[in-house]
Parts: C-alpha cells; structure tokens; sequence
C-alpha cells in the first residue's frame, strides 16, 4: 500500500524529539508563546471574552482541576478551556501569521498544546515541542492551497489550524504513527471555519482556533482508543483540498514540503503582527503613516489603495462596509479604515477599536475617499504589500508602497520587540512582578512543569 501523505506526516512527527529542534527554534517559539499569551490577557478586557465565558460556563461546569482559562480565574474541562483559550489568543486579530500559509498558526495549536499537556501533567520541554511539531503541519498545510481557501470563504486558522492542533494533541499523548493517521482523518469531518463573518463583522472568525483545539484534542483521544479515521486526508477524492477548493485544484508539492518536517523549520518563517488588526492591512496601514508627514490631510481629494488581488475580499469588499465599519471587527478587516487611521495618526493601535474611534467623522471623511485597487506587482502570499497614493487639490501625486510588510522573513520583529509587545498589552492589567515572572517562566519554559505555567496564567 502506498504511504499517503498523512502518514508521511506521522511518520516524520513520531521522530521529533526536544534535542532534535535546533535551539534557534525553540528559543523562537518561546517568544511567539510570549506573544500569544500577552493578547489573550488584552482580550479579557473585552466583551467579546466575557459573552464566550459566559456561554461555555452555561454548559459546562467549573473544575477545580482542569484546565486554567488565561487571566480569567476559573478552570474549566480541558475541551472547553480550549476553546476560550483559543478565542483570547485570537480574538483581537494581534496575532501572529505564517504568511505562504495565510494562517494564523500558533492560537490553534497553542490553545490545544495548552489544554492536552495541562490534563497529561507534561513537561514544559514536551509543552513547546508539542507547540513547535503543531507549527510545522499547519504552516505546510496551508501553504499548499496557495492562498486559495480564502478566495472560497474557508478561514485556514480554524480548518487547517485543526490539523496542526491534532498532530501536537497526539504527540502529548504519545499515540503512535499509524494513530496519528487515523487522527487526522477523523478531523478531517470536525475543522471547520467560515468566512461569512466579514460581511457584518460578527464574533464567529474568534472562535475558530479554540474550536479547532477542541476538534484536535477530540480527534487525538479517538483515535488513541481504536476510532478509524480515512486515510487519504488531503490528497483523497472528497479529502481537504479537493472537497474545499475543488476536483481541479492541483495540489502541488506538499509530499515534498512535509518530507522535510525535522529538517527544515517554517516556524521561523512565522511574521509576527505589529499592528492589531489583518494582516493584509498591514503594509498600506504603514505606508499612509508615511505618506502623511508629506501634506494636510485637508488637501486630500483622492485615495488609492493597491494592494494584493487575494486579499481584495477580504479587507476591500463589499466596499460601503469597509468605508463606514459597524465595530470593532469590521475596523480590523477594513482598508480604507486601517489607511485613515494611518494617514491621521500615524499608526494602528488597539485604541482604534474602540467605538469612539471607528464613528470618528473624520477619520471616516478620509475612509470614504479610499479606493482599493488590485495591485499586479504584489507577490502574493510570500508578503503582504501595499501602496498608498494620494492625490491633492493642487493636482500633486505622492505615494509610498511597502512591498514586504513588517513582521515578514526579511523584516522580521526580534524577540526583544515581541517582549515589549508581551508588556505593552499586559501592563495595565497585571503587576510590574507578575509581569516579569510570567515573561521568565516563559524563557526558561523547559525547566518547569505544564501546570506550573497554567497555573502562574490564570489570574490576572
């Protein structure tokens, strides 16, 4: 029988070890943990948080000895505090990206890595090696679809997020190669995440990571105990590609690409996010910040923004939307938004999600003068580029284009800046001390138990 490239996968994670992971990239991953934890206790500030607590809360009681729910005080069933884990990770669109793959990889696989190794009592050593085999899977995943699950309405982080998630729920759980096959069949009926949200800015893009950890972890304890999963996962007749992206998608070099799992390290390839908001607005939201130190924003009568043609419906359409944003989500996806931001100050922070910020009339007036154009130069999914041109009342043309976006391969965010993120979203809600001990428990994260960090997370 020949190998299907799901137990080609198996096969290559059963053989990873902590020792077998050059320092470089645990030392990285260490720091992308950072980050995301430093979001999630942003997030509970929010409605968003609280209504999600609410919900699981409803139907699903506390447990003392379950898995702690990040800066929330409270733990609940290891299934269920995953998925608020996994919304707070991603629920303020801050965190990081994997570029080819158009995935936001870590919230997923962290919110799974989280739960699985807090219930197993596992090291921290086998917490970030579990994280790190996660991050290789779902970034070679969704590289392969080239960027097409988004043209089709499917979101990566929560469809093939599930799929990173359940190789590093399995790995925790030590199931062998040929269980880790049958895991990945079974969540090939469990992923799931629509992109239906961005017509009315509405919570659901939030949950998807935490319910792909949920569907991960229900995957990896299935098969564990004997359910059979398919086989041919993602090169199969009705198998994740084609069932998604259609029969006539070619699916191109992923044999290839996960041969070289324990090998080569695309988590290095991760781009953190500077700004708080999708990463395809990223690159024009800096180049207005640029732009504008050149003229009175009073002077303006047109704006062009050029940017990627794959990212056109996500952050461009429908158009009268993304002019005029409902809240904060909309704000988040929005081009012309995220340019008058950036025109009138200068950057995007998380105050422009506030409500006073995205109603602001003049930054609205700027907003309606935008106009998103597809940009033929782009080298779309290797980075995500912008331009902004500006046409004033005297006829003048000034513009600035930003073809690699910060936080990309080659103009990547060092681990001291991500440290300064960490504080930035944390120093209003936790002590200077407790700030520090997490920070340091992080860095030394192979020298202490799971539960010791998840338990040093659950209040704020």
């Amino acid at each position: 029988m020949n190998q299907t490239i799901s137990s080609l996968i198996s096969d290559k994670i059963s053989s990873i070890n902590f020792n077998a992971i050059p320092e470089q990239v645990r030392e990285r991953a260490k720091y992308l943990i950072m980050d995301a934890l430093g979001i999630a206790y942003a997030s509970t500030q929010y409605d968003f948080a609280e209504k999600t607590l609410a919900g699981i809360l409803a139907i699903s009681e506390p447990t003392p000895n379950g898995v702690p729910v990040i800066g929330m005080n409270v733990s609940l069933p290891a299934r269920d505090a995953a998925i608020v884990n996994g919304l707070l990770i991603h629920g303020l669109d801050y965190d990081d990206t994997h570029p080819k793959g158009v995935i936001h990889a870590t919230a997923p696989v962290l919110a799974a890595v989280l739960s699985q190794a807090h219930r197993l009592q596992k090291s921290g050593e086998d917490l970030l090696t579990a994280y790190i085999v996660g991050i290789e899977v779902a970034t070679r995943l969704g590289a392969a679809a080239k960027g097409g699950f988004h043209q089709v309405g499917f979101h990566p982080t929560g469809l093939i997020g599930a799929f990173g998630a359940t190789l590093a729920a399995a790995w925790l759980d030590k199931l062998d190669a040929g269980q880790m096959t049958h895991a990945q069949g079974i969540t090939l009926s469990l992923a799931s995440g629509s992109l239906e949200f961005l017509q009315d800015g509405a919570w659901t893009k939030r949950i998807h990571p935490g319910w792909a950890a949920n569907a991960a972890i229900n995957s990896a304890s299935l098969a564990k105990h004997g359910f059979l999963g398919p086989r041919e996962t993602y090169e199969g007749r009705f198998g994740l590609y084609a069932s998604h992206l259609g029969a006539d998608f070619k699916l191109e070099g992923l044999e290839e690409s996960v041969s070289t799992i324990g090998q080569e390290w695309e988590l290095m390839n991760i781009a953190v996010k500077p700004i708080p908001a999708c990463h395809f607005t990223h690159a024009c939201t800096d180049a207005a910040a640029i732009v504008a130190k050149q003229f009175n924003l009073e002077d303006i009568i047109k704006i062009e923004a050029k940017v990627p043609a794959g990212v056109m419906k996500t952050v461009c359409e429908p158009a009268e939307n993304k002019q005029k944003p409902a809240n904060s989500y909309e704000a988040q996806f929005s081009i012309p938004y995220s340019v008058a931001t950036g025109l009138r100050f200068g950057r995007f922070s998380l105050d422009a999600l506030d409500e006073k910020a995205y109603t602001d009339p003049e930054t609205l007036a700027l907003a309606a003068k935008v106009i998103s154009v597809p940009d033929p130069d782009a080298d779309f999914p290797k980075y995500y580029s912008g331009e902004v041109v500006v046409t004033l009342n005297d006829g003048k043309v000034i513009s600035h284009r930003e073809s690699i976006n910060r936080g990309a391969d080659v103009r990547p965010i060092t681990n001291g800046e991500v440290e300064a993120k960490y504080v930035e979203n944390t120093e209003n809600l936790l002590d200077a001390g407790k700030i520090a001990q997490i920070s340091s428990a992080l860095k030394g994260l192979e020298n202490q138990s799971a539960s010791q960090l998840m338990n040093l997370l659950s209040t704020k």
